[in-house]
């Protein structure tokens, strides 16, 4: 039985960059990438994909994930790039997975680790055992720079059927000008559909992005059904919580992935938000003590429904009392909001999706804009900045605007597109908007400069 789906995970260490040249920036070439306490950062081939994981604690390693039909062992050959091809195997496990759906469909989940990976190499490597094969794939393992400047790809809300973003991002992948993916909710419409098959397409779809690229995720509301099982099955992400949340490292920065859904569907449990909360914060104190932030001195959140935006659709980020910025006062005891939480550690940059549109905030907070200067309002801000990328393109469309923009919101956009990032070192990050109705053009861009980090940054 050939594979169906497979993920990959890197332990990985840092080093990216590109540089400018024509007066065009040229994305170079992925160095490293390292992460604190063993997370996984995830590529898929069609089902499979690789993700770096701290969570073991072996580093310069990779994680590759993916499925079968039926039992079958659990192997990846592997080698250099240019060596002798498969001069390496390793060996894993695989977990059952039985979609909720009336069929009950079974499916194997097969994770193999590989360790001891030289830094900054190419590998090939291909997946399975003797029942069949996966195709061959490569990736490039990461090092362990602080000094690393890595570049990324950020969208949420793509799905199989209309995913209009998806060629663009499979080509410019296969360029090499990506080093990790950050895919920040809602995947497939959905993933749990046709007693799973969804799911099985999608993978499938994302293969030639994810074999190749480490691919991280957080759960997006399409994931809600039989309590996110596709979603805590199917990927491999850092950390103990089933990819609920957990937090990473990567060159100059720190990044948390945390679940926005736990404000939503308290019939799966009202404690999941509070142990997200407590994690939260013991997370955010450590990536705050002196000497963690003075080398990671970004500080970056992915959660799928914003706090803020001007659409015009009523959704929760639509409203002043908006539960993820400000909690939820209908519960015993009341669930605190995230907004007080992240200014006070200081994050600096939140991305969000759901909404099917771009849109960049000005710094804000409390519903105030808190901009560097009038000139300048991205150097030194007093307050995070806010971007919403949920357009990659799904079934249900665009959503819109309302007609008068409030007064926090910078720039909109309904194109379907997708976002690109780079750290370019401890004080500048640069991020541009990408039109795919316009072909790839550039609609968007921001500078953020930040001489100081952290809480008393805002003072």
């Amino acid at each position: 039985m050939f594979p169906y789906g497979i993920i990959v995970v890197f332990y990985f260490k840092e080093n990216l960059y590109f540089w400018r040249t024509g007066g065009k920036e040229v994305f170079g070439q992925c160095c490293t990438l390292w992460i604190r306490m063993a997370a996984l950062l995830v590529l898929m081939i069609s089902q499979l994909f690789i993700t770096e994981r701290l969570s073991s604690g072996v580093k310069n390693s990779m994680l590759v994930t993916w499925s079968t039909a039926n039992k079958t062992e659990s192997v990846v050959e592997y080698g250099l790039w240019g060596g002798k091809l498969f001069s390496h195997t390793a060996e894993g496990d695989a977990s059952v997975f039985i979609d909720g759906g009336p069929e009950n469909r079974t499916m194997y989940v097969h994770r193999v680790t590989l360790t001891d990976l030289t830094p900054a190499a190419s590998y090939v490597y291909h997946c399975g055992s003797d029942a069949g094969w996966s195709d061959i794939f490569y990736f490039t393992s990461l090092n362990e720079s602080v000094s690393f400047s890595p570049r990324f790809a950020l969208f949420g809300d793509m799905g199989n059927e209309n995913p209009q973003s998806l060629s663009r991002l499979q080509k410019e992948t296969q360029m090499g000008m990506y080093d990790v993916i950050l895919h920040i909710g809602d995947f497939a419409y959905d993933m749990h559909e046709d007693n799973g098959r969804i799911g099985d397409e999608f993978m499938r779809q994302i293969q030639s992005i994810a074999a190749y690229t480490p691919y991280m995720t957080c759960p997006g509301n399409h994931e809600w059904a039989y309590n996110f099982s596709h979603y805590r099955s199917r990927f491999s992400m850092p950390g103990h919580t089933e990819n609920l949340w957990y937090s990473w490292n990567i060159g100059p920065a720190h990044i948390i992935s945390f679940s926005t859904e736990v404000y939503f569907y308290l019939e799966y449990g009202l404690d999941l938000l509070f142990r997200q909360y407590d994690w939260l914060q013991a997370d955010l104190q450590e990536a705050n003590r002196p000497e963690n932030r003075a080398q990671r001195p970004w500080i970056i959140t992915m959660g799928h429904r914003p706090m803020y935006c001007s659409n015009d659709d009523g959704d929760d980020c639509t409203h002043f009392q908006s539960y993820v910025r400000l909690g939820r006062n209908d519960t015993k005891p009341i669930a605190p909001g995230l907004e007080d939480l992240f200014y006070q550690y200081g994050v600096d940059l939140e991305l969000w999706a759901h909404e099917h549109t771009y849109e960049r905030l000005w710094p804000v907070y409390d519903y105030k804009v808190f901009n560097g200067s009038s000139e300048e309002p991205y150097v030194n801000p007093k307050a995070p900045v806010h971007i919403i990328t949920g357009s990659a393109g799904c079934r249900e469309k665009h959503d819109g605007f309302i007609p008068k923009p409030r007064d926090w919101s910078a720039f909109r956009s309904t194109d379907y597109g997708y976002t690109r990032m780079r750290l370019i070192n401890g004080t500048h990050l640069y991020l541009e908007q990408v039109s795919d109705d316009q072909y790839g053009k550039v609609i968007d861009q921001m500078m953020l400069v930040k001489e100081k980090h952290g809480g008393h940054a805002w003072r």
